[in-house]
């Protein structure tokens, strides 16, 4: 009921734009140039009411979070379609829908669901060396199975190994920017940016021979930074921690349940993989966006493997994992706000020297209209922290020229630049990259008092942004 209610104002929007039915197979498609920054402001509502509700309305925000996202939804939606027309409206609607939200949240769950269906047995010991050695992996396998797989995979073992520490929040902190973020730079399947540019035709391992240096610095400091903080919790602050008990018994011994869904993240990987591998050349327009085939089948595949995990993994895996919707439901709802009210904004953005935000434009450009490696990494990353880094990354990817076969040769540093900053610096802010909402849900449903919107924003501005300008200094 609660979730039918949170969208009933995203079904309204969609009927008031029926009334242009005979015109939707043919929506037209918005010229960025024409476009107000104004269009703006009901994204800018959103991250606010992310960042300043559970501030200071908690309980309400709890409650109604998918109500407020739908309801800044329609004050874009509605004004639009009095503006431009209900038949571009709608078509804006279909496209954000269609061509980002369904793909994305259909791959998100299928990885969640997985993910979540492999349980650790047994009892860790959160020690400083054992948190570091489940980062470094988490890292190394952000690149195959994807930031959110990943992550879904770790963070239950590693919160129940410190469920007897009393610092714990740094150490989900640090898990966010190494293994739901810049783990996931060596390869298309690690994050959505990076599959996006596969897709329009950069090489496979193209992303893992030209951004392996910048992951292996970043990486290699977060982590030596994580072990010393670590340390020093565990040895100087934490004296007394022999007096409190470890809520999770030593046995049984160490194990996992769950293991098909090995098999079925195997087929997770292969699908994604298909979709940028297999080209039909078949498409359906569907209010005049086009949807290909080979996505459509992934898609189709993806909601049928994460059935097959729900109904092959024994329940004692999800139980031992206290596997709940919460997470994925949190992010369903304010990433659908975030997808349909961030449309004019990227609308705008490709419109490059034309549109609002041509300051932008002319930032990651020189004199002679040369590209600016550096700048393009610190926009792409800066803008990637607020913005989806998916669609964030093609805008760069596009203002850089857009043809994949110059830009993985004489435009090297600059893809490179675009990559790092999208991967890098979605760890910058929890709506940078979606596993960053999922980590957090999971942590506050284990009793971490994880950070709010601008107190996490103090973690990265303290401990990633200094990370961020050596390496532009040294990379770009």
């Amino acid at each position: 009921m609660k979730q039918r209610a949170a969208w009933t104002g995203m079904g309204f929007a969609a009927a008031l734009t029926l009334a242009g039915w005979p015109q939707l197979a043919s929506a037209a498609t918005l010229d960025g140039a024409t476009l107000s920054a104004l269009w703006g402001l009901p994204f800018a509502g959103v991250l606010l009411s992310i960042t300043v509700f559970p501030l200071i309305a908690p309980a309400f925000w709890h409650h109604h979070f998918g109500k407020i996202a739908a309801a800044w939804a329609l004050v874009f939606l509605v004004p639009f379609a009095v503006n431009y027309g209900s038949s571009v409206a709608f078509g804006t609607l279909v496209h954000a829908l269609l061509e980002e939200y369904i793909p994305f949240i259909v791959l998100l769950t299928a990885l969640y669901t997985v993910a979540g269906g492999v349980c650790v047995r047994g009892n860790l010991h959160g020690t400083p060396r054992l948190n570091a050695a489940i980062l470094a992996l988490g890292t190394l396998l952000a690149s195959i199975m994807g930031t959110t797989g990943a992550a879904m995979l770790l963070i239950r073992p590693l919160l129940r190994a410190n469920d007897n520490r009393k610092h714990v929040v740094h150490v989900v902190v640090f898990f966010i920017f190494l293994v739901a973020n810049a783990g996931g730079s060596l390869s298309p399947l690690g994050d959505p940016p990076l599959f996006l540019g596969f897709l329009q035709g950069v090489s496979f391992f193209w992303t893992t021979m030209h951004l392996a240096l910048p992951m292996l610095f970043v990486c290699g400091v977060l982590l030596i930074a994580f072990y010393a903080l670590d340390s020093y919790y565990f040895h100087r602050r934490e004296e007394e921690r022999s007096l409190f008990l470890d809520p999770t018994p030593d046995t049984p011994p160490l194990g996992i349940d769950g293991k098909i869904n090995f098999v079925l993240l195997a087929v997770v990987i292969a699908l994604v993989l298909m979709s940028g591998l297999w080209k039909p050349d078949v498409e359906f327009d569907v209010f005049g966006t086009q949807v290909a085939l080979q996505s459509a089948v992934r898609d189709a595949a993806l909601i049928v493997v994460t059935l097959l995990s729900l109904a092959l993994t024994p329940r004692a895996a999800r139980a031992g994992n206290d596997f709940n919707w919460a997470p994925i439901e949190e992010v369903a709802k304010l990433f659908a706000g975030i997808f349909v009210t961030i449309a004019p904004v990227i609308t705008i953005l490709r419109a490059g020297e034309a549109g609002a935000f041509a300051g932008i434009v002319h930032l990651v450009k020189d004199a002679s209209g040369q590209p600016h490696d550096l700048m393009y990494f610190w926009a792409t990353g800066l803008l990637s922290s607020f913005l989806d880094n998916a669609p964030t990354y093609l805008v760069f990817f596009n203002l850089a020229g857009g043809d994949a076969q110059t830009l993985m040769t004489t435009g090297a540093t600059t893809l490179a630049a675009i990559s790092a900053g999208a991967v890098f610096m979605g760890a910058n802010t929890y709506i940078g990259n979606a596993p960053n909402f999922m980590v957090k849900a999971i942590a506050e449903s284990r009793g971490v008092r994880m950070p709010g919107f601008f107190a996490y924003m103090g973690w990265s501005a303290a401990v990633l942004l200094p990370l961020f300008l050596v390496t532009g200094w040294l990379f770009f």
